[in-house]
C-alpha cells in the first residue's frame, strides 16, 4: 500500500481551521524551525482511506483468534472504553487538590481494595507504567527492605528459574542484583535441591510465576516460598499468569511477598502497540512503607493520598496511568467474583481442550493437565521434515490465526506456546485445532510448501533479523 506521503499532492488540504480567537504568537527564534515542516497535502477522503487500509492489515483480537502465549491480550470490553472517557475521569488535572477529585481517588482505592483481594497482598501502587516496571518496583521493595534491615550489602543475589521471563533477570539486573538461575525438574517446576543450593545469606529474593511459563501450576510452591523464607530472602510473584488462577488461588497465601499485575492481559485494559499500560506493585504489610510515594488511603472522609514513610520514592510521573486503571476496575465490577473465578476456569478449561486434541500428533513435553497455556514442541516434526516453528507460525497466518508466541520459553526446542483465553468458544477452538492438524499433514506431505508461507498476507516472509537490527524508521522521499 502507498504511504501517507506517496499520496501527497501539492495544494491539498484535510481541513480548514477557523481564524483563533486569541491574536498570533510568534516562537522565540531559537525555538523556530529552519525549514518548512514536511507535511503529507491530503484530503479528507484520503487518509480515511489510508487509515482503514492500515487497519485491514492489522491482526488484533477483534479480526481472528489469537493465541499469543504467556502474555496474551484479552478482549476489550466497549463498556470499559465508554466508562473510561466519562468527562468526570478525562477532564481532570493530576495537581487538582484532593477534595476536588474525590470521585477518582476512590476509583484507585477500590481497585486497590479488589486487586488486594485477589492477590493476597495488603497495598498496592498503580504508579508503575507496565508489567516490567511493575517488576522493577518490587524489586526496589525488596531492596529498601533488606537495607532498612542492615543487609542489605550482603544480599546481593536474585534467584530466577530457567523458564522464566526474559524481564525477570533485567528487573533483578537494572537494580544491581546478580540473577542466580535454577533448572527445572521433571515435572516442569522448581527444581528443589538446586533451589536449596542456591539460596543463602545472600539471597535478596526469588523470582517466580506460578503458573509458570510452560502453564505449570507447581505443586511444590509452599515449600518453594518456605525455603527462600528460611534463608532470609523474600519471594516476588510475576504476575503474567495470574488469570490462570485468580479468584481461586491466592500469591499471598502460597507465601509471595511482593507481586506486580499486567492488568492489560489479566483484567481487559488494551496494551497494544506499546501502551499505554500499566502494571500495579502489590505488598505485604511489612512492604508497604517502602511503596513508591502517593498512596491511596482510606479514611473515614473516603480516600485520601498518604506518604509511605520508608518510600523509594516516584517510580514513574504522579499516580499512574489512571484511565487504565479506570478500565480495570470496570471490569472487575462487570464480572465480580463469581465472574473471575469463572474467568479463570474457562481460561485453564480451553486451554486443556487445545492440548489433549493436540498432543495426539504434535509432541508436548510435558504432559498432563496444564493451566492457562502449553507449549508444543516441533522439535521431533524439524528433524523429520525439516518443518520449524517458524514456518508453522507463517501457515497459521494464511488461515486467519495470529502466531502463537515462538521458541520460548528457551527450555523448550522449536517450542510454540499456546494460550487460547477464556474468550474463544468451542467453535473458534475447533476450527483452531483443525487449522493446526492440516498444517502437520502439510509438513509431512509437502514440506516445501510451509517454508514458502504466509502466501496469502499483505507481505511474505520478512527478514525479521535485518528488520529488527536496521530498521527503516523515518520516509526517504523518491527523488525523480
Amino acid at each position: 500500500m502507498e504511504l501517507l506521503f506517496e499520496r501527497s499532492r501539492s495544494g491539498r488540504s484535510l481541513i480548514n481551521i477557523p481564524a483563533a480567537a486569541v491574536g498570533d504568537y510568534q516562537l522565540p527564534e531559537q525555538f523556530a524551525r529552519r525549514s518548512p515542516l514536511d507535511l503529507p497535502a491530503v484530503a479528507e477522503v484520503d487518509i480515511s482511506r489510508h487509515y482503514t487500509e492500515l487497519s485491514h492489515h492489522v491482526h488484533g483480537v477483534n479480526c481472528g483468534f489469537y493465541p499469543l502465549g504467556s502474555c496474551t491480550m484479552k478482549y476489550n470490553p466497549k463498556l470499559s472504553e465508554e466508562v473510561a472517557v466519562l468527562p468526570e475521569f478525562t477532564q481532570i488535572h493530576p495537581l487538582q487538590p484532593a477534595h476536588t477529585v474525590k470521585g477518582c481517588l476512590e476509583v484507585l482505592g477500590l481497585a486497590q481494595q479488589y486487586l488486594c483481594e485477589i492477590t493476597g497482598m495488603d497495598a498496592m501502587s498503580f504508579q508503575p507504567a507496565a508489567g516490567a516496571h511493575g517488576e522493577f518496583t518490587g524489586l526496589l521493595l525488596i531492596k529498601a527492605y533488606h537495607h532498612s534491615r542492615g543487609e542489605g550489602a550482603q544480599r546481593t543475589k536474585v534467584i530466577v528459574p530457567d523458564s522464566a521471563h526474559g524481564t525477570n533477570p533485567a528487573s533483578a539486573t537494572m537494580n544491581g542484583y546478580t540473577t542466580v538461575n535454577v533448572p527445572s525438574n521433571a515435572d516442569g517446576g522448581v527444581d528443589l535441591d538446586a533451589l536449596r543450593a542456591a539460596v543463602g545469606p545472600d539471597t535478596a529474593a526469588l523470582m517466580l510465576t506460578n503458573p509458570n511459563t510452560l502453564g505449570i501450576f507447581d505443586k511444590n510452591i509452599l515449600e518453594i516460598t518456605k525455603i527462600v523464607h528460611q534463608a532470609g530472602g523474600l519471594v516476588y510473584y510475576d504476575g503474567a499468569n495470574l488469570n490462570a488462577v485468580m479468584g481461586m488461588v491466592r500469591p499471598g497465601d502460597m507465601g509471595f511477598d511482593v507481586v506486580h499485575l499486567n492488568i492489560h492481559k489479566t483484567f481487559g485494559t488494551p496494551h497494544g502497540g506499546g501502551g499505554p499500560g500499566s502494571g500495579p506493585c502489590g505488598c505485604k504489610a511489612f512492604l508497604a512503607p517502602f511503596l513508591p510515594k502517593d498512596q491511596i488511603q482510606r479514611t473515614a472522609d473516603g480516600y485520601c493520598l498518604s506518604q509511605p514513610g520508608q518510600s523509594v520514592g516516584r517510580v514513574r510521573s504522579y499516580y499512574g496511568n489512571f484511565l487504565v486503571v479506570v478500565k480495570a476496575l470496570t471490569y472487575l465490577l462487570l464480572l465480580g467474583a463469581d465472574g473471575i473465578r469463572e474467568a479463570a476456569q474457562g481460561s485453564v478449561l480451553n486451554a486443556n481442550y487445545m492440548k489433549t486434541r493436540l498432543a495426539d500428533v504434535y509432541q508436548a513435553p510435558y504432559p498432563g493437565f496444564c493451566m492457562h497455556e502449553f507449549v508444543l514442541s516441533l522439535e521431533q516434526l524439524h528433524h523429520d521434515t525439516g518443518v520449524s516453528a517458524l514456518d508453522v507460525a507463517k501457515a497459521l497466518m494464511d488461515n486467519g490465526i495470529h502466531p502463537p508466541t515462538m521458541y520460548f520459553p528457551q527450555i523448550v526446542h522449536e517450542a510454540l506456546m499456546i494460550e487460547p483465553t477464556e474468550t474463544e468458544s468451542k467453535e473458534t477452538l475447533d476450527r483452531a485445532i483443525q487449522v493446526f492438524l492440516d498444517i502437520y499433514h502439510t509438513a509431512v506431505t509437502d514440506a516445501e510448501s510451509l517454508h514458502q508461507a504466509p502466501l496469502h498476507t499483505t507481505v511474505r516472509r520478512l527478514d525479521e533479523t535485518r528488520a529488527a537490527r536496521n530498521p527503516i524508521l523515518v520516509y526517504a522521499p523518491k527523488k525523480d
